[in-house]
């Protein structure tokens, strides 16, 4: 598993995110150009139902009282109901008109007294363009049915009027709504008059309906201006929210790139709990990282550069001298001094190759499963054959039964041989050095100790930085790189496992080195 894999496991600030999605700018937008719409749409969706509402109630006004004054037309004399049209048209506004047997207008309240109500002329509709377009703007948009035109007839007859044959024909009440040249409403009833075949039509103009609706849509109309302005703003409020930090991190983002300031700090912006605070934060993780990463680098490439240079000088050393030393004796020493030395720098490429891929090479492989007791006894087999121990004794325990862990084998036989490696290089002549297997729950634990001088407790975390070397004075110089438990200890990471120096448990001078590994579950 890579390095980032196993930080990303348990990462608070996941939680962090999955919490703060309440406060996303997805949900800040969304409300934000949603929330005139909503309006805008209830409103109009309330205004209609109102609308409707206003009108049904006339129509069933206008049906009652055209039922109710045609009865009290029938069989009165045509006095009395002259006297009837005016006195009804008056207190109610309406317009009466009573149409004989042969369709003939008889009777007309506006002839016989001044009219109740007028309804506007075309050209007075200029102006209220304004409520006309809006009505029609409302209409259209809840989808209302388009009314027919009021217009009166330049021959009043009742053959000019849909609703007044169809009243003589079925002898039922009619009622139909048609539009004045204002917008406003017209509401014709039509309803026989007794048997002799007169017939009635009473005309209203609703004007406070329309005024009504008409106020309630410039209501809506207002708060639907006022919250698009409101939406405008804040979307103006959160956009300069998105565009400053934004601004903020690219301009870090360039300085980090151009390397001006080693000590540039990316802004964190620890109040912001919504996905610009996340990348915010994040990019700054992964700055930091990418220094820890460059630093590591170039510390890196430092000690290679002086690991090699020592043994390129001694070589250097010893060709130049070649040339002039006539003693075959000193000759053969040099020319053993060369060899040594080119060995020397072949062990370090070697190893510093090994160390430079290894992060990017198991953070490619799949893992699987290993037998770590079969691997530990081919090892330590396949070291007794070719006398890698140098007489040196090894010991297993605990590797009877097989002991599985996820892993990749080659990269977990290098670890263990560099583990015994190092136990070899401290080990006194004729010691022993011997290898515990042991399983706790879902760990794995493999302990390799020796009987050397032990390592002392400030130094148990230097042994694993790369370079670092502290060898035994009987050892040969330059036998080893310093990155054997470097290497160990970043293959052991690299399996989401540990690698630590530590004392022998029973007391006695020594070292052991204790790998921990998952178990395979």
């Amino acid at each position: 598993m890579s390095e980032t894999g196993s930080v990303l496991k348990g990462d608070p600030r996941l939680e962090k995110l999955r919490w703060s999605r309440r406060l996303s700018l997805t949900s800040r937008i969304l409300f934000v150009n949603v929330l005139p719409l909503v309006l805008l749409g209830g409103g109009v969706i309330y205004v209609d139902a109102y609308r409707k509402q206003l009108l049904d109630e006339r129509f069933k006004l206008a049906l009652v009282e055209a039922q109710i004054t045609a009865e009290a037309l029938a069989g009165a004399t045509p006095q009395r109901q002259e006297a009837l049209l005016i006195q009804i048209g008056k207190e109610q506004r309406l317009r009466l008109r009573v149409y004989g047997p042969d369709g003939k207008l008889e009777s007309d309240s506006f002839q016989l007294a001044p009219p109740s109500f007028t309804l506007p002329r075309k050209e007075d509709v200029d102006q209220d363009a304004f409520a006309l377009q809006l009505d029609r703007w409302f209409d259209r948009v809840v989808g209302a049915p388009a009314l027919p035109d009021y217009l009166e007839p330049e021959s009043d007859d009742a053959e000019d009027w849909p609703e007044l044959r169809r009243a003589r024909e079925e002898s039922l009440t009619q009622i139909v709504l048609r539009d004045a040249p204002d917008g406003t409403h017209v509401i014709n009833a039509a309803a026989p008059v007794g048997l002799d075949g007169d017939t009635l039509l009473l005309t209203r103009n609703p004007v406070d309906i329309t005024e009504s609706v008409r106020e309630a849509r410039s209501t809506v109309a207002l708060i639907v201006l006022l919250a698009l302005a409101i939406s405008t703003l804040l979307s103006l409020f959160l956009a300069q929210t998105i565009v400053r930090p934004l601004r903020e991190l690219v301009q870090a983002a360039i300085r980090v790139r151009q390397g001006r300031d080693r000590q540039v700090e990316v802004p964190r912006l620890p109040q912001r709990r919504d996905e610009i605070g996340m990348l915010a934060r994040s990019i700054s993780d992964m700055t930091a990282a990418l220094r820890q990463r460059i630093d590591a680098v170039e510390h890196f490439a430092a000690d290679v550069a002086h690991e090699i240079k020592n043994p390129l000088a001694s070589l250097r050393s010893a060709t130049e001298s070649l040339g002039k030393v006539e003693d075959p004796e000193l000759r053969a020493q040099l020319l053993e001094i060369a060899i040594h030395d080119v060995r020397r720098i072949d062990r370090l490429v070697t190893e510093i190759s090994d160390a430079s891929r290894i992060d990017a090479e198991m953070s490619r492989t799949e893992f699987e499963p290993v037998d770590l007791a079969r691997l530990l006894c081919t090892i330590f087999e396949s070291r007794e054959a070719r006398d890698e121990n140098e007489g040196r004794r090894l010991e297993i325990s605990g590797a009877d039964d097989p002991v599985w862990v996820m892993g990749v084998p080659v990269r977990l036989e290098r670890v263990i041989e560099n583990l015994l490696d190092n136990a070899v290089s401290f080990s006194p002549p004729q010691g022993r050095i011997w290898a515990d297997i042991s399983r706790s729950d879902d760990w794995v634990t493999l302990a390799i100790c020796d009987e050397g001088p032990g390592i002392p407790e400030e130094k148990r975390e230097k042994v694993f930085q790369r370079f670092h070397s502290d060898r035994p004075e009987e050892e040969d110089f330059g036998n080893h790189s310093g990155l054997g438990l470097a290497i160990a200890r970043t293959i052991a990471e690299a399996h989401d496992g540990t690698l630590v120096a530590t004392t022998r448990t029973d007391g006695e001078d020594g070292a052991c080195l204790r790998l921990g590994l998952p178990a395979k579950r």
